[in-house]
Parts: C-alpha cells; sequence; structure tokens
C-alpha cells in the first residue's frame, strides 16, 4: 500500500467514526438562532456581550490605559528580581503568535465576501471590546499562576478557576473549579493536537503545493508531503524542548517578523491605489450601516464581523493567559494591560490591513465569492495582492509559513501545560507528550482529519462559556489588582518610596508556589 491510499484511508477512517460526534458538538456549540433575516451564533453573541461589560466594568480601560500597556511593553516598570520566566514583550509575542495565523488572512477574506466590506468595521469594533476581555482573564492567570521550584511557571484557566473559585467562595467553589480545570485541559490539550498543530501544518504546506506547481509541482507528491512535515516537527521539536523561554525568544523575533512582511506588503497595495482610499473606507463605513445584497441586512454584516474578530482574537478562551502567565511581574494587571494589545494587534491591525487591501484592490475572484461562487480565501487574498505584486503568492507562502510555525509552537506550550495540569510534572510525561506533538507535526502534512479539526474547533469555543463564568465571578479581584498596579505607577512616575502592598506587605510574588 502506497503512503498516499495509507494517509487516506485513515482520513476516511478517523472521519468515518468521529463524523456523527463532531456534527452533533459542532451543532451544540455553534447554535445559531434567526436574527433579522441571518442567523447569528450564541457563543459569538456570549463573547460580544463579555467584551461589552468588561469595557464597561474597568471604564473602557483598553482606551484609557493603552499608553500605560505600551510603556509596560516597553520594559519601562520591569522589575528582574521578580519570578516568572520571560518579559513583557517576549510574552505578548508567544501569546499573539497562538492568535495571529491563518484566519488573518483566509478568514477575512471570507468574511468581507459573504459580509460586504462593512463587516470590516464591526469585526475591528469586536477586536476594540475583545481587549477589555483579553485584560481580564490574563490578570488573573498572573495571579493565580504557579511558580515551580525549578523556576518554571504554569498558568491558564486550568489555574485561576479552581484557585480563583476557592478564594471567593470557600471550599464548594473550589471543588467546582477543580472540575471546571480539568474540563479545560482536556479541551485546550485537544485543540493543541489538532487545531493548533496538525490543521496549521497541513494548510501551510497546501499553501506550498500552490506556488510550486501543485500536486505535479517539486513538493506535491507524498514523498515531499512527508518530507516537509518532518522539517516541520524537527524545528517545533527543537524550540519546545526549550520550553517557554525558547518559544519566547522564537516567536520573539518571528511575530514582528512575519507581522511587517505582512503589514508592509498590505501598505504597498494601498500606497499604489492611494487615490482609492478615500472611496474605500466610505464603502467600509457605509457597508457598515446600509450593506446592499448582504444577508439581513446591517445585521448580516454585524454579525459576520463579529464573528471573524471573535474567532480570530480568541478573546476570553482562556488560551492566551498560559503564555501570559510565564512573564515576570509582581504586578498582575501590568500583564493584563499588555495582553490588551494582543486583540489591537491581530484584530484592529492586521485583520484590518488584510480587509483593506481587498476592498481597495477589488480583486476579480473577490467579486466572484461575492456572487456566491466558492472561491478560496486564502486565493481572494493572493489575487489583491498579485494586482500590484504580481510574484507576491511567493511572500504569501512565506508568511503563511510563518503564521503557522508561530502558532504550532505557542500552542505546544499550550498543550504541555494542559497535559502536566492532567497527569503530573514528570521528565518522562513531557517528554511522551512532545513525542506526540510532534508526530502529529508530520501527520498534519500527510492527513486532513478535518472531522477532528471540526470537533476540536467546538471543544475550544466550548471553553469561553466556562471561562467567561468564573471571568464574571472574579471581575472584583482583576479590579483590586488594576488598583495596586496603578498605585504602584503613580509612585514609580513620582519618584516616591513604593507603598507597602496591603495584601503582600513583604513584596513576595502573589502566586502559589507548589512542588
Amino acid at each position: 500500500m502506497s503512503l498516499e491510499s495509507m494517509t487516506e484511508s485513515i482520513d476516511d477512517g478517523v472521519s468515518g467514526f468521529f463524523e456523527p460526534i463532531a456534527k452533533w458538538l459542532g451543532e451544540v456549540v455553534f447554535y445559531a438562532v434567526p436574527v433579522g433575516g441571518t442567523d447569528l451564533p450564541l457563543i459569538v453573541a456570549w463573547l460580544v456581550v463579555a467584551g461589552l461589560v468588561f469595557s464597561a466594568w474597568f471604564g473602557l480601560v483598553q482606551f484609557r490605559k493603552f499608553r500605560l500597556a505600551v510603556s509596560v511593553v516597553r520594559g519601562k516598570y520591569d522589575d528582574k528580581d521578580s519570578a516568572g520566566e520571560v518579559n513583557h514583550f517576549q510574552a505578548l509575542t508567544a501569546a499573539v503568535s497562538g492568535t495571529v495565523g491563518l484566519g488573518n488572512i483566509a478568514g477575512v477574506a471570507v468574511a468581507v465576501s459573504i459580509g460586504g466590506p462593512g463587516a470590516t468595521f464591526w469585526m475591528v469594533l469586536c477586536g476594540l471590546l475583545g481587549m477589555a476581555t483579553k485584560f481580564v482573564e490574563v490578570t488573573l492567570g498572573v495571579k493565580y499562576r504557579e511558580v515551580h521550584d525549578d523556576g518554571t511557571v504554569s498558568g491558564g484557566p486550568m489555574h485561576y478557576l479552581p484557585k480563583g473559585l476557592a478564594d471567593r467562595f470557600g471550599a464548594k467553589g473550589g471543588r467546582l473549579g477543580k472540575v471546571l480545570a480539568v474540563l479545560a485541559s482536556i479541551m485546550i490539550l485537544f485543540f493543541g493536537l489538532f487545531g493548533g498543530n496538525l490543521f496549521q501544518v497541513n494548510q501551510s504546506y497546501a499553501q506550498l503545493v500552490s506556488v510550486t506547481g501543485g500536486e505535479n509541482g517539486a513538493v506535491g507528491s507524498s514523498a515531499g508531503a512527508l518530507l516537509f512535515g518532518i522539517l516541520v516537527a524537527a524545528l517545533v521539536g527543537v524550540v519546545l524542548l526549550g520550553g517557554i523561554r525558547s518559544i519566547a525568544s522564537v516567536t520573539s523575533r518571528l511575530v514582528p517578523a512575519m507581522a511587517i512582511i505582512y503589514v508592509v506588503a498590505c501598505l504597498v497595495v494601498i500606497l499604489v491605489n492611494i487615490a482609492h482610499v478615500p472611496a474605500a473606507v466610505s464603502e467600509i463605513i457605509e457597508g457598515a450601516f446600509d450593506p446592499e445584497g448582504v444577508a439581513g441586512g446591517v445585521l448580516g454584516a454585524l454579525i459576520i464581523g463579529f464573528k471573524r474578530a471573535a474567532f480570530s482574537n480568541e478573546a476570553g478562551l482562556g488560551s492566551a493567559p498560559i503564555a501570559h502567565s510565564a512573564v515576570r511581574t509582581k504586578h498582575p494587571a501590568s500583564e493584563g494591560l499588555v495582553a490588551l494589545l494582543e486583540p489591537f494587534i491581530d484584530t484592529v491591525v492586521i485583520c484590518t490591513m488584510t480587509a483593506l487591501t481587498i476592498v481597495i484592490a477589488d480583486p476579480a475572484s473577490w467579486g466572484e465569492a461575492r456572487a456566491g461562487e466558492s472561491v478560496g480565501g486564502v486565493t481572494i487574498t493572493s489575487d489583491a495582492f498579485e494586482t500590484v505584486l504580481p510574484w507576491f503568492p511567493y511572500i504569501l507562502t512565506l508568511a503563511v509559513m510563518l503564521f503557522a510555525v508561530s502558532t504550532v509552537l505557542t500552542w505546544g506550550y499550550y498543550g504541555l501545560k494542559a497535559w502536566t495540569h492532567l497527569f503530573g510534572r514528570s521528565s518522562a510525561g513531557e517528554t511522551v507528550y512532545k513525542a506526540l506533538y510532534t508526530l502529529f507535526a508530520v501527520a498534519g502534512s500527510l492527513l486532513t482529519l478535518q472531522t477532528l479539526i471540526d470537533m476540536a474547533d467546538a471543544v475550544l469555543f466550548t471553553l469561553a462559556v466556562i471561562n467567561i463564568i468564573g471571568l464574571y465571578l472574579l471581575a472584583p479581584v482583576v479590579k483590586r489588582e488594576l488598583d495596586r498596579f496603578l498605585a504602584y505607577v503613580r509612585a514609580r512616575d513620582a519618584g516616591e518610596e513604593i507603598p507597602a502592598d496591603p495584601e503582600d506587605p513583604e513584596g513576595r510574588e502573589p502566586v502559589r508556589t507548589t512542588a
């Protein structure tokens, strides 16, 4: 049996077994209700409402403290004596690398095809709301993280749900939190293996094949797929063995590089078509409130935009706090402020640049997609760039590769923390996980396992339901942490003696240390 026929048999077998489960789970998690002539997925409404609530609760912290967040990222308030593994900038890039991916390239193209240019406006608004949610969950992630004896750190919903609920509601809250923590770990681990690893490798390989002559090209064979998978797996395995320090070291270089390459390409298209920019912006704003030809009218454009943003920046899903928890700081809210920049970079900047490039370039494939024809999102984006840069498909391939590798690395770390929470911390256990994760990277270029990927999406967004309930219950804790950090900033800026913290008078880390 050839390698190709064997992989097809595996794909068919897995799909046949899991398809009914994935279908049922998807219908439950992404259940949609008809509103104004279109369908509104309740999970999207759940994420958007959380953004609204937290924006109001914290007085639009994403706008009022944006400048302070930038200062923290630049290291102005760093304390090298604090526990943690990485600095604020490295924690941010590690988390951003988990959210910035193919959705920013292909997903946005699909959004402006279905929802029209106006979907861009609502996408940006949702991203701005998500900044507040991200601030809350990351502050909790650092507040309730665990610093181990070897100096490594573990954080995320599997830690702040049981500890935070126990702090606020006693033993009963702690027991509920432990159950939720196990469920959260399972969901993160499952998505990490399939959505954060296998899918990313699979799609990056598909883009590489498309620009090298297709299935008859240089890497279109089964052997080419296997070689590609082995190379990616080797890279991922080497970096993953180094832990968050190694991952952060790579992503702190990779994320800015891939963002710059992509944004510069967008700017080239925009500048070449500078005369069309006012009309494009006008089309986006007018389309947001009067979208012709969009199912559901204004509400249809709103839902499409919100859906794209919610799925892209992962605000409220509980994944990003895992990376942010490794930061060196004594003030949890400092990293919460850093984290609110994440949806801004992912959605407000990169997703908007993609949408604006497509609207300005107006490639023929975009018109075909809006007319109802089946056109891939990557194709639309690639065609938009190709109107100005005929060689851009090769640059897009490089961007896709960088996006995919950084996402695989970050989700490898997320999955490791979920694994150790479920099975305990041991060298043997962590080695087993890392070997398993690298094998999935190899499989990504050979298999699609689309059914499992669909199921992984549903599982991850189930986590949002659990996580956001916890965020609501623990919001008063976040408010106290923000007040503590702002008092510290005021004293430090004024050159005054830093006041003793009533909750931590000796200046110890507000974390729980375990063996």
